[in-house]
């Protein structure tokens, strides 16, 4: 290092009038290591100013080269990491903070030190030193600048300390003496090397003297030092003496002080640390369970032994008669007040559980006294949906949360016989109080609790929706009430109820009574009612299981695993996580707690889907929204886990639903003797769609729905079709075009999103067989005229040239006018007649697009009309053969036959 520092002083500070006072090899923390040196300078020139180097060494080797400077007036701290422990790292604050770590802590220490000094005689702002050990910080005697000579060569940093100690200012006298001499000489300020001359002569002649006066009393002198050497070996003698028998008095004293002392430390270590208070044990004997009062004394009781019985006792202790009587004391009071502690909880746990039983049996025998079954006062007792709050009970337990800990760190065995015996007799009271609040909602749900129990307890069955052929008839070919054969379970409660098992068939022929929306709102809200009020009862209760049995409810330590059940992500127990950690212990008792949460949910759930399966819309999108909710709260609670797995059996009734609604549409039969109209499941799909898209307005289940409309709206299509191919009274355009104008009207105005390229397919199809329909219709009034042209064209197109086509015999000038005189406009008119009922007995009333229908066939006449002008005139040039009739006829006609239906 000191052949680098010569060298940088040579080859970079000389040159520019500046001196190296301290180097440090450093690299930059945190990155590739790149060394380079930080060097303290100092200039030579007044005033002096002192820089902060960096000198890094080039790029091939040679030399090294000044990177980056900055003035030391500008740092503002110097954190040197740790004042305790080597540690190379330090960091400089300029204006921004520059992060070092020197190759060794001894060149930190020496390089922070130097700015130290730097700062102390240069600087007047003070630099900052954070965790700087104070060693490093020694104080220094103030100097300024002039009092530094500008023609040495000086270094601040080791050798520089001396030539500054080794100056001295003028006293006051020394200064009177100069004076004086001074005003001896007259000449001293005008001629100096005269007066340092005289000066100089006379400092020779008192040396002189007083050379000659110390030989003259050096005999005295040695005889008074032999004296004084004898006078002082006496008196150390003696002192000697009196020394080394003080020495051994004070070696005994401290001897004895010092056991004195540590036996003293001993004893205050025992009193202090294995000494519990009559107070505390008196408390844990006797003290009052029942009150506020005792129990915050039986805690600090309890308290305080735990920390007598675990007291590190130091080496011996453990032998001494009177620390193991103690020890034994505090394990009778610690057993004596768990076993107190337990029967007294336990009993709280009973009276809890009875007062609540007492008061149940109390309302049952009452109602039963009355001449009421118990299932009837379920619904007159419970007007509002709710469950009963365990608040207070909670509250009045929670005051023996530290003693249950202290129990949970004493005596575990009698903490998990707490545990266990809470909960059987919890789980019993919430399963008593679950099972009646399922019980009113489902006799909300059904209306009368007869009929709510027997329907309770029906047999799942799916309805096979077919439709009898004679069940289709009139213009509008809606379902009559009388004729339907669709398989229905009813509920009857004062009078005859809708069907249980809906369908987009029953939906697309029920009138708003029939359909009974209200009996859906209703069952919403009694849903929601039953999910709202489980929601805070199961939070609360793992809330309370959690503080008052001291255990953490630390998702990470409970195992979960998601599972895809029916295209939903189900979270499950994960058979690998710890069940003896403490999450794993509050999920295992919040199961035992509401171990009949989740199969009433699912009774519930069944009840609802036979009552209408299009409640399983209702119940996704709350069970789901619900779901996401205790999710957020905490997703690896009861709560969560016990939703989500309910929410698959909800979404599975969705998927059957929609299964349901398919196969119906497969199995519709049509009538042989009636036109066929809009179809029932077309108008279903549109009541349908205006229920789901009310209900899943701002589910979070969206994506569930829009995959069943992709099914629904598929098999619409495709059924649509079928029965229009099997068709034999309506034609298969008109069937196909109203239908898919029906389903273009619908998705137009309910701008399901999902759907736009369904959408877009119906406008094609409803346009596609529009026309095919209005092409055939308008080749039965003309006949005979569309055949001749037909057969011209056909001509044509074997490559005849259409000058050449009035030469063919079946085709020649004669046989036209004939074919044209068997229509002039009064039969035209005629026929259109016909063809106008002909239409309008294929059209059903509802869609009413007899009018659009009519209006696309008088354009496609007169396009049919002017078609056959232009052939006449390329193929019978200069005939002067024209129709009976013009287009002023055609619009005459279309218009009064419209006008006159």
């Amino acid at each position: 290092m000191t052949a680098i520092k010569h060298a940088l002083q040579r080859d970079i500070f000389t040159p520019n009038d500046e001196r190296l006072l301290s180097i440090v090899n450093v690299c930059k923390a945190g990155k590739k290591k790149k060394n380079c040196f930080l060097c303290a300078t100092v200039t030579t020139e007044r005033p002096v100013q002192v820089n902060v180097v960096k000198v890094k060494k080039s790029d091939k080797g040679d030399f090294y080269k000044r990177q980056t400077a900055w003035v030391l007036r500008d740092l503002a701290v110097v954190d040197a990491k740790d004042a305790n422990k080597e540690n190379p790292e330090f960091d400089l604050h300029f204006e921004k903070v520059y992060k070092w770590v020197a190759s060794s802590t001894a060149e930190k220490n020496s390089f922070i030190s130097c700015i130290w000094k730097l700062n102390q005689r240069y600087l007047r702002k003070k630099i900052e030193f954070v965790n700087v050990s104070s060693q490093l910080l020694e104080e220094l005697p103030k100097v300024t600048e002039e009092s530094v000579p500008s023609g040495e060569n000086q270094s601040v940093a080791g050798g520089d300390e001396e030539s500054l100690d080794e100056y001295q200012e003028l006293n006051a006298k020394e200064e009177q003496d100069i004076e004086i001499m001074m005003d001896g000489c007259e000449y001293a300020i005008s001629n100096a090397e005269a007066f340092a001359e005289k000066l100089s002569s006379e400092l020779q002649v008192l040396d002189g003297a007083n050379i000659q006066s110390i030989m003259a009393s050096e005999k005295q002198v040695n005889i008074l030092m032999q004296l004084l050497d004898e006078a002082l070996k006496e008196m150390l003698q003696s002192v000697k003496e009196q020394m080394d028998h003080i020495s051994q008095s004070n070696d005994l004293i401290q001897l004895s002080n010092t056991n004195n002392l540590k036996l003293l430390e001993e004893i205050e270590f025992l009193v202090n640390h294995l000494d519990l208070s009559k107070g505390h044990i008196k408390a844990l004997t006797d003290g009052d369970l029942s009150s506020s009062k005792g129990i915050e004394a039986c805690t600090n009781a309890a308290e305080a032994l735990l920390q007598c019985m675990n007291i590190a006792l130091r080496p011996g202790h453990g032998h001494l008669h009177s620390v193991q009587q103690q020890q034994q004391q505090f394990k009778e009071l610690r057993e004596q007040f768990a076993r107190r502690l337990a029967n007294h909880l336990n009993n709280v746990f009973v009276q809890q559980f009875t007062q609540n039983l007492t008061l149940y049996y109390r309302r049952a025998s009452y109602y039963s006294v009355s001449g009421h079954d118990q299932s009837s006062t379920l619904a007159q007792h419970s007007i509002e949906l709710t469950l009963p709050k365990h608040q207070p009970f909670h509250r009045d337990l929670l005051r023996y949360a530290k003693l249950m800990e202290w129990l949970k760190n004493t005596d575990h065995e009698k903490y998990e016989g707490l545990n266990k015996n809470y909960v059987d007799y919890i789980c019993r009271l919430y399963e008593r109080e679950i099972k009646e609040f399922f019980e009113v909602a489902k006799i909300k749900m059904t209306g009368t609790s007869k009929e709510g129990k027997k329907f309770a307890t029906l047999p799942r069955k799916e309805s096979a929706v077919k439709q009898d052929p004679e069940s289709l008839h009139g213009s509008s070919g809606k379902l009559t009430g009388s004729t339907s054969s669709l398989n229905k379970l009813t509920v009857q409660g004062a009078g005859s109820r809708r069907s249980q098992s809906s369908s987009l068939l029953d939906m697309g022929n029920m009138s708003s009574s029939d359909l009974d929306v209200a009996d859906r709102t209703k069952f919403d809200k009694i849903f929601e009612q039953v999910l709202s009020e489980l929601e805070p009862l199961c939070l609360a209760e793992q809330d309370f299981i959690s503080k008052f049995f001291k255990l953490q409810q630390n998702p990470a330590l409970l195992g979960t695993i998601m599972e895809m059940d029916g295209g939903i992500l189900s979270r499950q127990q994960n058979p690998l996580a710890d069940k003896h950690s403490e999450a794993g212990i509050i999920r295992s008792m919040m199961i035992k707690v509401f171990r009949c949460i989740e199969p009433e949910l699912n009774n519930l759930i069944s009840l609802g889907d036979k009552i209408d399966s299009f409640n399983s819309l209702y119940m996704l999108v709350k069970m789901s929204h619900h779901v996401w909710t205790a999710e957020n709260v905490d997703p690896a609670s009861f709560l969560s886990t016990t939703l989500g797995n309910v929410l698959v059996t909800v979404k599975r009734n969705f998927d059957k639903c929609i299964l349901n609604q398919i196969k119906q549409m497969e199995e519709v039969k049509i009538s042989k003797k009636s036109k066929v109209g809009i179809l029932p499941f077309v108008s279903g799909f549109e009541e349908f769609a205006e229920l789901a898209e009310s209900i899943f307005r701002i589910a979070e289940r969206r994506g569930d729905l829009n995959k069943a409309y992709s099914r629904l709206i598929r098999a619409v299509y495709n059924n649509v079709e079928k029965v229009a191919n099997e068709s034999q009274k309506t034609p298969r355009d008109v069937v196909m075009m109203e239908n898919f104008h029906h389903i273009f009207s619908t998705l137009s105005r309910l701008k399901i999103a999902c759907l736009e390229i369904e959408r877009k397919e119906a406008k094609q199809k409803y346009t596609e067989y529009l026309q095919a329909y209005v092409i055939y219709s308008l080749g039965q009034p003309l006949e005979k005229l569309n055949h001749f042209f037909e057969g011209i064209e056909a001509r044509v197109a074997q490559g005849i040239r259409e000058e050449e086509v009035s030469y063919q015999l079946a085709f020649n000038k004669q046989e036209l006018r004939k074919v044209i005189k068997e229509y002039p406009g009064k039969e035209v008119k005629k026929g259109l007649d016909n063809l106008y009922k002909k239409v309008d007995k294929h059209l059903c009333e509802e869609e009413n697009l007899l009018q659009v229908v009519w209006h696309s066939m008088q354009d496609e006449f007169i396009r049919q009309y002017k078609h056959f002008e232009g052939l006449i005139g390329r193929c019978y040039p200069g005939s002067s053969i024209i129709m009976e009739f013009t287009i002023q006829d055609i619009l005459e006609y279309f218009s009064s036959i419209a006008q006159s239906h």
